[in-house]
C-alpha cells in the first residue's frame, strides 16, 4: 500500500483545468485528450523524456487552452540551459511529481496482517512550451500517410495476441468472454482531426487498453476506489489509455460520440474527489506499458 503527502492545492489545481477542459469540450464530446493526441505525448526539452500519467493530461489540458502548436515543455531554468529564454509575461503549467521518501511504515490491518506503506511526497514544479520562448527551433519531423493500414497499429494489436471478433456495429470489450469486437473497417468514418482508419485504431486501441485489465493481466479493479462510478472511471482509464497509445504510435485520436453518456460521471467523481483524475491517469500508464511489453521488438514509447 502507498500513501502520499502533499500541499492539497497540487491536487486540486490540476483536476480543476482537466474539470474544465472537459466541460468545454462536452458538447461536441472533444475531451482535452482527443486534441493532444493528435500531436505528440508532451516532451521535456531537457531530459528528452516524455512525460507520464497525470502531467500528460495536465499539459494536453494547456496546449488545448492556449493553441501551442509544439509539444516541448521544460522549466525556466532547463530553457536556459538549452539556450532559450521564456518570454517576460508568460504564464507557466503546473506539473507534479513524486518524490519516494524512501521509508516505510508497518501497519496492522482488521485481520491482523502486518503489511508495509510506501510513502511518497507530491512536488509541484512549472513549465513553459516551446512556444513561449525565444531562441529554440524544433527538429522536424516527418508526416505519415495516415489513409492506409497502419502498419505499425496494426503490429502493436496483433502482438498482444488478443481475440478479436466482428459482430454487428458495435466497438466492445467482453469480460467473460475474454475477447474484443470490432465493426468491419468499411462502417469507421472520418473527422475532421482523423481519417476513417485512424477512428478504426484508435477505437481498437480503446478496446485493447479495456483487454490490458483482466484478471489473468493486470487485474484492473476500480470498485474498491470508486464505487458504483467505477465502470465510468473504467472507460476514463480506457479513454486515456487510448489516447496515450495513439500519441506513441501516430494515430490521430478520433472521438468517440457514444461515450457522451459517461462525462457527466467522470465530472462529478473529479469534483468530489481531486485525486481521481490522477489514479486514472496512472492507471491508463500501467496499461501501455504493459501492452508495450509485449511486443516482440522495442518500439517508440515514453520513457
Amino acid at each position: 500500500m502507498t500513501t502520499y503527502k502533499t500541499n492539497q492545492d497540487v491536487y486540486q489545481q490540476i483536476t480543476n483545468r482537466v474539470i474544465a477542459a472537459i466541460e468545454a469540450g462536452a458538447p461536441r464530446f472533444e475531451m482535452p485528450w482527443h486534441r493532444g493526441a493528435q500531436k505528440s505525448r508532451p516532451l521535456n526539452v531537457l531530459s528528452g523524456k516524455h512525460y507520464r500519467g497525470v502531467n500528460t493530461v495536465a499539459l494536453w489540458v494547456a496546449q488545448s487552452e492556449h493553441d501551442y502548436s509544439s509539444g516541448t515543455w521544460g522549466t525556466y531554468r532547463q530553457w536556459q540551459n538549452r539556450g532559450a529564454q521564456v518570454r517576460k509575461g508568460e504564464h507557466a503549467t503546473t506539473v507534479v511529481f513524486f518524490k519516494d521518501l524512501e521509508q516505510s511504515v508497518e501497519e496492522t490491518d482488521d485481520s491482523g496482517e502486518t503489511k508495509s506503506r510506501r510513502s511518497f511526497v507530491a512536488t509541484a514544479s512549472w513549465v513553459f512550451n516551446a512556444d513561449q520562448v525565444n531562441g529554440y527551433t524544433a527538429a522536424a519531423t516527418h508526416q505519415l500517410d495516415k489513409t492506409q493500414v497502419l502498419e505499425q497499429a496494426e503490429a502493436f494489436v496483433a502482438a498482444t495476441q488478443a481475440k478479436l471478433t466482428q459482430l454487428g456495429d458495435s466497438a466492445y470489450y467482453n469480460s467473460i468472454t475474454d475477447t474484443i469486437n470490432m465493426p468491419r473497417r468499411a462502417l469507421f468514418t472520418g473527422s475532421s482531426s482523423s481519417s476513417a482508419t485512424e477512428a478504426y485504431y484508435s477505437t481498437l486501441l480503446h478496446e485493447v487498453t479495456h483487454w490490458s485489465g483482466h484478471s489473468a493481466r493486470l487485474k484492473r479493479e476500480l470498485m474498491n476506489r470508486f464505487g458504483d462510478a467505477a465502470y465510468a472511471m473504467e472507460e476514463l482509464v480506457a479513454e486515456l489509455g487510448a489516447a496515450f497509445l495513439c500519441s506513441d504510435l501516430k494515430v490521430s485520436l478520433a472521438p468517440r460520440p457514444d461515450h457522451a453518456a459517461y462525462i457527466d460521471g467522470w465530472l462529478s467523481v473529479l469534483k468530489h474527489d481531486k485525486r481521481a483524475i490522477f489514479t486514472a491517469a496512472s492507471k491508463a500508464s500501467e496499461a501501455t506499458d504493459y501492452l508495450f511489453k509485449l511486443q516482440p521488438k522495442p518500439l517508440e514509447q515514453v520513457a
